[in-house]
């Protein structure tokens, strides 16, 4: 049975804690738009207070999750137990990106002083909790990150990262808005 909660109580937190990824779901207003979900790692989640949490996003494959954001801030995480007692938490919430092109990027990294270089730092605020029993996921063991995305990002000529980023990231496969600064296609 699930059971809500309007903040992160202190066993919401133990249990993110121990997770090794999560996984994001946004989605455009529009009914003919494509909802996105994406699989997140490293140490990239941070819980700012029982309202509110971040992570830093490296990059990835496309730019849904801002553009969704931009467009409705409509947000899920999920957190499942992959070992131990069986657990999923979901957080609902309010979000916004924090481009790297955006003034207040480098307080909001900061919180992240294992990262050079984000794409940008997502922000929720929290409006429900939920977490349920977990039965059907099945048990997976860590074996460790992949290092792909962060040597990629990192190993980039700083002007080339960003060129690659605004060239990528403009919009979204439903056309809408990306990064901030990036020129529209």
């Amino acid at each position: 049975m699930s059971k809500s909660f309007d903040r992160l109580e202190d066993k919401h937190v133990a249990f993110i804690g121990e997770q090794k990824m999560f996984f994001v779901a946004t989605a455009p207003t529009s009914d003919g738009g494509h909802v996105n979900v994406s699989p997140k790692g490293y140490d990239s989640f941070r819980i700012v207070n029982d309202q509110c949490v971040e992570w830093v996003d490296l990059g990835g494959s496309g730019i849904e999750t801002q553009a969704h954001l931009q467009e409705n801030g409509r947000i899920t995480l999920m957190f499942c137990a992959f070992d131990g007692a069986a657990n999923i938490l979901r957080i609902y919430g309010r979000g916004t990106a924090i481009d790297f092109d955006q003034p207040e990027f480098a307080e909001a990294l900061s919180n992240f002083p294992n990262f050079d270089r984000a794409r940008a730092v997502i922000r929720i605020d929290i409006t429900r909790v939920a977490d349920s029993c977990g039965w059907g996921v099945p048990f997976y063991e860590f074996k460790g990150e992949r290092d792909q995305l962060r040597r990629w990002a990192d190993n980039k000529p700083l002007e080339e990262w960003r060129e690659r980023r605004y060239a990528a990231n403009s919009e979204s496969i439903d056309g809408l808005p990306g990064l901030s600064g990036a020129p529209r296609k």
